[in-house]
């Protein structure tokens, strides 16, 4: 499960890097393209949580 956990902590640090760079980006284009990617992070990471929490389950 260490990895599952391990998975889970990597998309929310990359959803919260990219919020950063979103946050900094002074180009409107990369702004956009950044706030999708940590969106994209926010769902896997979202999606890993209910993986982990089914295994618990079981």
């Amino acid at each position: 499960m260490t990895e599952l956990h391990d998975r889970l902590e990597r998309f929310e640090t990359l959803t919260a890097e990219c919020e950063l760079i979103a946050k900094l980006a002074t180009d409107s284009t990369k702004r956009e393209f950044y706030l999708k990617l940590s969106d994209q992070y926010r769902q896997l990471a979202v999606d890993m949580r209910k993986v982990i929490a089914t295994k618990a389950a079981a």
